[in-house]
């Protein structure tokens, strides 16, 4: 008998306790995990950095913290402390960030280096349970060598000094993974104005979606056509699961299909758009922030119609649809996003009517 199964099977993101790229320090006295924490935090000068520790003041237990929530406004940022956290509240708080240091003596992460410290050699031991992805160990003062007892998990592993800052802020680089891109193009429009679907056009010796199709091949980026359920059968597709609304259903849709990768999203009313374009938007691309997004001059807003959503971009959209908006182009004015000048702003002229239409084949 099929087991039967309450919630919808959704893909997950690819997130540790706190964050998509997470590492402890672990098995030194605290003063020391946070100034090696600061050191590799200024070292990799990544804007979107946290480091997450007790609150000392209170010693050392997790739970010690503030006796209520609060809000600094002080006019340049803003500040706010809350009082409980559970583990979804972190992972949603710290969505943005793109590194996340934990210190190991308070708190898990799903990697870990290790410091070999003289005093520190018992409170290790109570830990070696979530030594679970060692990535490298940190020599301490006085030490020569990690403990024998931890001969097992230094196969291959790296082992640096304490004072080797370089060297440990390029182990920690290493480490930061930047999300694979996958190519959406948008053709679930009912092409209403133009009176016919526009992702049928034949503008370059094939129609439009195979043409996009074959432009992400040529680049190497594994792509997918949005769509409805009744469009597209038989391509490699994503179909509407936000239904009625448009292009941001459509982003949402390509994220709950995999939010591990960055969606390229191009709208296949685009007709200049090929190769080139792809590989100038990517060269530039910031996956610290939410997005990379040409700028149009037309309109003299970035254009959501091609852009590159990275995953953090997902909670982004989300949070907006809560609030009662579906325009990626509002998400994308309201975040932090890389906009750039396209080198060639005629790419961005989007083709919806047949007197568009005719007016571009003239040109062309």
């Amino acid at each position: 008998m099929k087991k039967h199964q309450k919630h919808a099977k959704l893909s997950k993101p690819e997130i540790g306790n706190f964050g998509r790229n997470e590492l402890s320090l672990v098995g030194a006295p605290c003063g020391e995990i946070q100034e090696l924490a600061a050191a590799i935090i200024e070292g990799l000068n990544i804007p979107n950095s946290t480091y997450i520790d007790a609150d000392h003041s209170f010693g050392d237990s997790e739970e010690a913290g503030l006796r209520t929530n609060e809000l600094t406004d002080k006019i340049k940022y803003f500040r706010f402390d809350k009082k409980k956290l559970n583990d979804f509240d972190k992972k949603i708080l710290l969505n943005d960030q793109e590194l996340v240091l934990v210190n190991g003596n308070h708190f898990q992460a799903n990697k870990q280096l290790v410091l070999i410290h003289p005093k520190k050699e018992a409170s290790l031991k109570k830990r070696l349970d979530q030594l679970t992805n060692v990535k490298g160990f940190i020599l301490c003062d006085g030490m020569g060598a990690p403990f024998e007892w931890l001969e097992d998990l230094q196969k291959d592993k790296p082992v640096l000094r304490i004072d080797q800052k370089e060297e440990i802020v390029s182990l920690v680089k290493r480490y930061i993974e930047t999300p694979v891109i996958k190519g959406l193009v948008l053709a679930g429009g009912k092409s209403t104005r133009m009176g016919e679907d526009k992702g049928q056009i034949d503008y370059h010796g094939l129609p439009q979606v195979d043409y996009l199709l074959k432009e992400f091949e040529k680049g190497g980026i594994e792509a997918f056509v949005s769509c409805r359920p009744e469009q597209y059968q038989g391509y490699n597709r994503i179909t509407d699961k936000f239904e009625s609304l448009g292009p941001f259903g459509a982003i949402a849709s390509a994220f709950q299909s995999d939010p591990n990768a960055a969606w390229l999203v191009v709208a296949c009313d685009l007709p200049l758009v090929n190769t080139s374009v792809f590989e100038e938007l990517i060269s530039k691309r910031n996956h610290h922030k939410i997005a990379t997004a040409f700028h149009n001059l037309e309109t003299n807003f970035p254009d959501p119609l091609i852009t590159l959503w990275e995953p953090k971009a997902y909670m982004r959209l989300m949070e907006f649809l809560t609030l009662g908006y579906s325009c990626p182009r509002r998400v994308l004015i309201n975040s932090d996003i890389e906009e750039v000048q396209p080198e060639n702003p005629a790419i961005l002229k989007n083709v919806n009517t047949p007197e568009e239409r005719e007016e571009f084949e003239l040109k062309a």
